[in-house]
């Protein structure tokens, strides 16, 4: 049967590669000032090694035609601005979507000096640990499968839970709930499906691929305009719809299918429309699959985004946008016995989650060109029934409940002044957050209906700058934030966070820079934890303290040429007034990484935490044949338990390891591939004695925690795309193929009720291990893309 599909497949490419009948696509896009976001008018625009090119008009759009299908660098330039090049450009006959510039000042006065161009950007308050993906990098990912989240865990320093089974992002050893998202400016809670409430993993993204210009990723030297961030700031930059023709996307693949649709409103007999829009669904059918070859779990799930954009005028611009999901997970009742699968059946949770974010924008532009001012208001609601069963198939024996709902109204404005080479920011943010929990807990004896609605609120300024002839670059930053409900709350001198970066050009040419920062960051605790009621209907968490962590990073970075770079960082973070578990005596840092409520339980703000990383990045932009990233990290991660001992963190891997790189042949032909190693990690076992006790509640003993470890994690992932362009429309395949040497993956000892070959439990009772002979699987994926 599978040399039948491939043969039919082979057959397939073969027809289409030779009835490819359409060579040629156009191309749109804007250049603008990277400070103020005004139009400039006259900018240049070309394709690396080609002569084909256009001009910015007095809208800062510009427009190419007729350009050859392929893949490209493509230039920006503009007298008194530095040089831009956007890379790895795929030109179709349809589909392209909007390539846009943002050019900084060259504030530099070096005569005959030749300054070479840096294509990775950076930000004067971020000049280290920053990563960002094009649009065109994340939907190509090798192992990614479309899947946004999954494309981050590969960034260096990032990691992933253990074994990679989730969309868990581990940055640098801290916790999943340790990032903050933003889409636009706006924020979003959480990124993934089936979300582990008071975390932020799940198994898969959310978010459209087709929907994004880019995604960046800071680790550290956070802006002060970012609240409630230990880790990571992932900031998701959303394409502005077509304004000038409708189009279409279409995108099927192995687990799901997806539609996105773009174009102007009221655009009239223009040329162009001041408002757009781009929209899009997306269904899964895994529940349909797992259903027709008998696995235990059927996931089903839809979401949504869309997004509106309208010019008012060329100071005013105004955007609308959200994003949701519709997740249901359910389990399946087996066609035959298998331990491990009803294992699986028994210990899995029941999950009925609805999310919704929806924002609006405001871009306001002063006509003196001294200032930039943003403002958001926004709303996001996560809907979280979370249940478990003694019989999860007839949904009988309920053991545990969590019917909870968090809602968000978020005020955010912030305004940039410029004076001389400074840019100064200041704003606020103001948060209601209203919260209820219905709690039914047998095995803790725990049941409580809480509600409570407070207000948090924060305060920042900033203030950066590039001096010593552009050489230079040094910013400032302090923020304080309060609430309404911890006892402390509104003594906002507890969370006063000062913070500062520098980075200095070692040479003229600018091709050696050492950076530096340093800075104190502080979170919230999660509201399931500030929620949580004891028997007497008191909030036993209301004392608890903000989190609280200290960053100091340095590193010297070499720009080898125009598309290259190595750099090494040395970083160190401590925390402090992190949450210790009362029940389990750990840290809650260690909690979050599975299907679970987190921090549903009482706590202590005494514990403490230190992670230490040394990362060494290799970097290669495309440069017309192929593209690299290599990093190796180095890190040590851990935190006190109740007995304030230091103990290793579940995402201690030590060793991480990332490798990716691709290769463009002829006729829009390309191979990419990547490897993955994360180092052993530490897990809390399982106490048999207290699950046969609870079963199929699964008890974990996290007094062993440090004790045991997993085996290092390995994998290599390839993928081969196609490309055709025709009339008409644009058509992509592509092949992923996941764990491609079938390397058998660490996993946890699993645990289920001892039974007879009919499935029958057998008497007395008794724990018996259920995966003892895991083996590596090959996950091959194949996906179309329709653009039209």
């Amino acid at each position: 049967m599978k040399i039948k599909l491939t043969f039919i497949l082979l057959a397939f490419v073969f027809l289409f590669e030779s009835i490819n009948a359409q060579s040629r696509g156009n191309l749109s896009g804007k250049v603008t000032d990277a400070k103020t976001g005004e139009p400039l008018i006259g900018a240049t625009i070309i394709f690396e090694g080609t002569t084909i090119g256009a001009s910015s008009n007095a809208n800062g759009s510009y427009l190419i035609e007729n350009i050859p299908t392929g893949t490209y660098n493509l230039k920006a330039s503009y007298i008194g601005y530095q040089t831009l090049i956007k890379y790895n450009i795929v030109i179709r006959s349809e589909g392209n979507v909007d390539i846009n510039f943002q050019l900084e000042e060259d504030l530099s006065e070096l005569g005959e000096v030749v300054v070479t161009p840096n294509p990775f950007q950076k930000l004067n308050t971020t000049p280290l640990s920053i990563q960002r993906l094009s649009q065109e990098e994340i939907a190509s990912y090798p192992g990614g499968n479309n899947d946004i989240a999954r494309v981050v865990q590969t960034l260096p320093g990032v990691g992933g839970s253990i074994g990679g089974f989730r969309n868990d992002v581990i940055i640098r050893g801290g916790a999943p709930n340790e990032n903050v998202y933003y889409l636009d400016g706006i924020e979003i809670p959480n990124i993934n499906h089936f979300a582990t409430q008071g975390s932020a993993g799940g198994p898969v993204s959310l978010l459209n691929v087709s929907f994004f210009e880019g995604v960046t990723l800071s680790a550290s030297a956070f802006g002060a305009e970012y609240d409630n961030v230990l880790s990571g700031v992932l900031q998701f930059d959303q394409r502005t719809g077509n304004n000038r023709s409708l189009a279409n996307n279409i995108r099927i693949s192995s687990s799901e299918a997806a539609y996105t649709v773009e174009g102007p409103l009221f655009k009239g007999s223009s040329e162009e429309s001041n408002t757009t829009f781009i929209a899009s669904v997306r269904r899964s059918y895994l529940q349909l699959l797992f259903d027709a070859i008998g696995l235990p779990i059927l996931p089903d799930y839809w979401d949504y985004q869309y997004k509106f954009n309208h010019s008012v005028d060329q100071y005013n611009d105004i955007y609308i946008t959200g994003i949701g999901s519709i997740d249901d997970f359910q389990v399946n009742e087996l066609d035959e016995f298998d331990a491990e699968q009803k294992a699986i059946q028994d210990q899995v949770p029941i999950i009925e989650q609805r999310t919704n974010t929806i924002g609006l924008g405001w871009t306001r532009r002063f006509k003196d060109k001294s200032g930039v001012l943003r403002t958001t208001l926004s709303t996001n609601v996560l809907n979280n029934r979370f249940q478990q069963f003694e019989d999860n198939v007839n949904q009988t024996g309920l053991l545990f409940e969590n019917d909870s709902r968090e809602l968000e109204t978020r005020f955010r404005t912030k305004l940039n002044r410029f004076i001389g080479d400074w840019t100064t920011s200041y704003g606020l943010v103001l948060i209601n957050a209203d919260y209820s929990n219905e709690t039914s807990d047998i095995i803790n004896n725990r049941n409580f209906n809480s509600g409570l609605n407070f207000f948090r609120y924060g305060v920042f300024a900033q203030a950066s700058s590039k001096i010593a002839n552009n050489r230079l670059g040094v910013s400032f930053g302090i923020r304080a934030d309060g609430n309404s409900f911890t006892n402390s709350g509104n003594e906002m001198y507890r969370t006063i966070s000062p913070r500062a970066a520098v980075s200095y050009s070692l040479n003229q040419k600018e091709t050696w820079t050492l950076n530096a920062s340093i800075g104190r960051y502080y979170k919230i605790l999660p509201y399931t934890t500030l929620g949580f009621q004891d028997l007497n209907g008191a909030f036993i968490n209301r004392d608890g303290e903000y989190i609280r962590s200290d960053h100091l990073v340095t590193g010297i970075e070499y720009l080898i040429n125009e598309k290259s770079r190595v750099s090494l960082e040395g970083f160190f973070k401590y925390y402090s007034n992190y949450p210790v578990s009362v029940d389990d005596q750990v840290s809650v840092a260690n909690k979050g990484g599975g299907f679970e409520v987190l921090g549903s339980e009482p706590i202590v703000s005494n514990g403490e935490g230190r992670t230490y990383v040394a990362e060494l990045l290799f970097q290669q932009k495309f440069n017309g044949k192929f593209y690299a990233i290599a990093a190796l990290t180095l890190y040590h991660s851990e935190f006190t338990n109740a007995n304030e001992r230091f103990i290793p963190a579940v995402w201690d891997n030590g060793v991480l390891v990332s490798l990716l790189g691709g290769y463009k042949f002829g006729k829009n032909w390309e191979l990419s591939g990547r490897w993955r190693y994360l180092g052993s990690t530490p897990f809390a076992p399982v106490n048999e004695q207290a699950t046969l006790d609870n079963y199929p509640a699964v008890i974990r003993d996290f007094s062993r925690l440090g004790e045991v470890r997993l085996d290092p994690f390995s994998q290599v992932d390839i993928r081969i795309d196609k490309k055709w362009s025709f009339s008409s429309f644009s058509f992509d395949l592509f092949l992923d193929i996941q764990n491609v040497l079938a390397q058998t993956q660490p996993e946890e000892p699993q645990f289920g009720l001892q039974r007879d070959e009919a499935g029958n439990i057998i008497e007395p009772r008794s724990l018996v291990r259920v995966n003892t002979n895991p083996e590596g699987s090959v996950l091959p994926s194949i996906g179309v893309v329709f653009n039209f």
